[in-house]
């Protein structure tokens, strides 16, 4: 039980560390994302990525050892939970509050992580609403009113006004 209680304590400890990063990586793409600079952001969501790839194999890792826990203290793994085995673990103090640590740590840095990555989204959201507006824009000048010109026949002879010869071409 002992080497299962380590084995727990090293991935929570392992997972805390790459949490850390994430919320680092999530941070460091606040700034970014509000200078508009794409290919920086792609590098940290790049990096982002592979990060996420490291913690969802710590959570099989930490499953299997939560798991192991449970067969050995014969619960219910699906409703076995850190903060009971935290309970369990009065009668060794130094397991429970390294246990306790690593899960108070862990808890701290996805709340953050979650609170950061909201942050970011709501930026990315208006940042999206920008370039709707400005899309709109650009379109809805060309289709500017004509002015009031008319020839003999009474035909209208008018130009668009302010729309240039030019237009915006996405495939340049």
């Amino acid at each position: 039980m002992a080497s299962l209680m380590e084995n727990l304590i090293d991935v929570l400890e392992k997972e805390c560390s790459e949490y850390e990063g994430l919320l680092g990586l999530s941070q460091k793409k606040t700034p970014i994302i509000v200078s508009g600079d794409l290919e920086r952001l792609q590098q940290v969501t790049d990096e982002e990525q592979t990060a996420v790839n490291r913690v969802t194999s710590l959570e099989k890792k930490r499953a299997e050892v939560t798991a192991d826990v449970a067969n050995v203290l014969n619960k219910d793994v699906k409703t076995l939970k850190l903060t009971d085995l935290i309970e369990m673990l009065a009668s060794r103090p130094s397991e429970q509050k390294a246990l306790a640590t690593a899960y108070d740590r862990l808890q701290v840095s996805v709340r953050e992580l979650k609170r950061v990555n909201e942050q970011n989204k709501e930026l990315l959201d208006n940042c999206l609403e920008m370039v709707t507006y400005e899309m709109n824009l650009l379109q809805s000048m060309k289709s500017a009113p004509e002015t009031a010109n008319y020839n003999r026949g009474a035909y209208n002879t008018g130009n668009t006004m302010g729309v240039s010869a030019g237009g915006f071409d996405a495939k340049q």
